[in-house]
C-alpha cells in the first residue's frame, strides 16, 4: 500500500482558516485555503489584499503553511469544496507558492477568480479549473478528484473524493443532509453510498455542530420561517430591514420572494451582496424580480438609503450586510447614525442568521442589537436554520460511508471531541480508527 499522510495545516484548532494536505506517496492534494474571519476583525478589518502572507500568518488570519516545507512530496492540485471565505479566502496569499491548478465547482470557481483578481500583493497565476459535481479530474496516473454534490449554506457546495490505487479519501467539509433544498438538488446519496461500498480509507469531516442534538432542519423550513416572520410584520406600517449572509443565495431567494408578497421593492446592499448574489444571478441560479435594486459601492448605497428614507420606508425592503455587527457593514452604520436611513420606533430588524460562536462576533452583535433597540427597533432574532450538520446527520453520513478511519476537522477541540464521542457510539475506537489532530501535525494512515 502507498503510504498516506494527512497534514492538518489550519482549521483544526479553530473555526476558520481551513487547509488540509493529503499526501499519497510523494504526491499531495491540498484541500481548501481559508481565512479566519474573527481574526480579521480583531485586527480592525485590515486590508487583506495589501498584506503579505507572512504578516497574515503572524496575525492568525490565514493558515501557517510553513509546515508544508517539511512534507516530502509535490503539490499536484488545490481543491476547494465551496465558496465561503474560510475555505477560499487565503488562496490569493498562498496558492502562488504551489505549481498546481485550483479545482472547484463552477460557482466556487467564479468566486475564486474574483478573489485572485482583487489581490494587490501577489501575482497568482494558478489555473482555476471548474469541475461539475459527478465528473472526474485526473490529477496524475495515481490520483483523481471527484466532487460530489451536497447541500450547505452556499450554492454549488461539494465533498471531494480523492481516488487512489488503495481506495478513496473523502473530504467532507461543510454540509447538511438537506432533502428539500430551496436551490439545487438534495445531496447525491446514491453516489455517497456507492463510494462507501467501493472503500473509503479515511474520511475528514467538519465537526462544527457535532455537539448539537438531532438533525439540522432543511432550508425549506428556513424559507417558511422567513415568510412567516416577514409577512407578520405588515400589520403596522413601518420600516423593515433584513440582514443575512451575503453568500446564502437560497435564503436571499426566500427573502426576495417574501418582499414581493409584501408588495415591497427588494433592495440588496453591500459589496459582498453584489459579489455573491450578482454572480449567482449571472450564472442562472437566481432570477430577480424586475423591480429589484442592488448596490455594492458605498456612495450608491448611501444615496439609495437617503432616497428610501425620503420616499417612505414602507415601500422598500433593504436586504443588508451586518448581521454579526461587523464594523463598516451597512446595518452597523445605520445603527451608528452614519447613513440617512433613520431607525424609528416600531421599525423591524430581522436577523436571518445566527451569531457565529466566538467572543468577538458575540460582542459586536450585542452592541449592534443594543443600539438598534435604543432607537426603538423591534428585533426578530435567529430567523435561521444552520448550514452545518447536527449530530444525527453526522451519524447518518458515518454509517453511509463506513470509512476505515475518520478524522474530525473544521472546529476547535470541543467540537472534535463531540464528534469523536458520536463516532464511538457508531463503533469506532479513539486512537485506533478515529484520530484527533491539531494544526501542524501529520498522521500516517496504514
Amino acid at each position: 500500500m502507498t503510504d498516506i499522510g494527512i497534514i492538518a495545516v489550519g482549521g483544526y484548532n479553530e473555526m476558520g482558516r481551513n487547509m488540509t494536505a493529503i499526501r499519497v506517496g510523494n504526491e499531495i492534494v491540498v484541500m481548501d485555503m481559508g481565512l479566519r474571519l474573527d481574526m480579521v476583525q480583531i485586527h480592525e478589518d485590515v486590508e487583506i489584499d495589501r498584506k503579505s502572507s507572512r504578516d497574515l500568518i503572524k496575525m492568525g488570519v490565514i493558515p501557517d503553511d510553513l509546515v508544508m516545507k517539511q512534507v516530502d512530496g509535490n503539490v499536484k492540485a488545490i481543491v476547494c469544496t465551496h465558496g465561503h471565505l474560510d475555505h477560499i479566502g487565503a488562496l490569493p496569499k498562498l496558492a502562488h507558492r504551489y505549481d498546481a491548478p485550483i479545482i472547484s465547482t463552477p460557482y466556487t470557481s467564479e468566486l475564486i477568480k474574483q478573489q485572485l483578481k482583487n489581490e494587490k500583493k501577489y501575482q497568482v497565476k494558478n489555473k482555476v479549473e471548474a469541475l461539475t459535481t459527478g465528473k472526474i479530474y485526473k490529477v496524475s496516473p495515481n490520483i483523481s478528484i471527484e466532487l460530489i454534490r451536497v447541500q450547505h449554506s452556499i450554492i454549488d457546495a461539494s465533498f471531494a473524493a480523492i481516488h487512489t490505487p488503495d481506495g478513496i479519501i473523502l473530504y467532507a467539509n461543510d454540509f447538511k443532509l438537506d432533502r428539500t433544498p430551496v436551490i439545487g438538488e438534495k445531496p447525491d446519496f446514491d453516489r455517497l453510498r456507492q463510494i462507501g461500498k467501493e472503500g473509503v480509507i479515511v474520511m475528514l469531516t467538519e465537526s462544527t455542530n457535532s455537539g448539537m442534538s438531532g438533525k439540522t432542519p432543511s432550508e425549506k423550513i428556513a424559507a417558511d420561517m422567513v415568510s412567516d416572520v416577514m409577512l407578520g410584520t405588515e400589520e403596522a406600517e413601518s420600516g423593515v430591514i433584513v440582514t443575512t449572509f451575503s453568500s446564502h443565495i437560497a435564503r436571499i431567494k426566500s427573502i426576495i420572494e417574501a418582499a414581493v408578497q409584501m408588495n415591497r421593492i427588494p433592495v440588496l446592499m453591500g459589496r459582498s451582496m453584489e459579489r455573491y448574489v450578482g454572480t449567482a444571478e449571472r450564472m442562472g441560479y437566481l432570477k430577480f424580480p424586475d423591480n429589484l435594486e442592488m448596490y455594492g459601492q458605498r456612495h450608491s448605497i448611501d444615496k439609495a438609503l437617503k432616497r428610501i428614507n425620503k420616499e417612505g420606508k414602507e415601500k422598500y425592503l433593504p436586504i443588508v450586510t451586518g448581521h454579526q455587527g461587523e464594523p463598516g457593514a451597512i446595518l452597523t452604520r445605520i445603527s451608528n447614525d452614519t447613513t440617512d436611513y433613520k431607525i424609528e420606533k416600531g421599525d423591524k430588524v430581522i436577523f436571518s442568521a445566527n451569531v457565529i460562536p466566538n467572543p468577538m462576533t458575540r460582542a459586536n452583535r450585542y452592541s449592534l442589537e443594543t443600539k438598534l433597540k435604543m432607537k426603538g427597533a423591534r428585533i426578530y432574532d435567529n430567523v435561521h436554520v444552520s448550514g452545518h450538520a447536527h449530530r444525527e446527520d453526522h451519524w447518518e453520513l458515518l454509517r453511509m460511508i463506513n470509512p476505515e478511519h475518520v478524522i474530525p476537522a473544521h472546529g476547535n477541540i470541543m467540537m472534535h471531541s463531540n464528534y469523536l464521542e458520536m463516532a464511538e457510539e457508531a463503533g469506532y475506537i479513539f486512537g485506533e480508527n478515529t484520530h484527533l489532530m491539531r494544526n501542524g501535525e501529520e498522521i500516517l494512515i496504514e
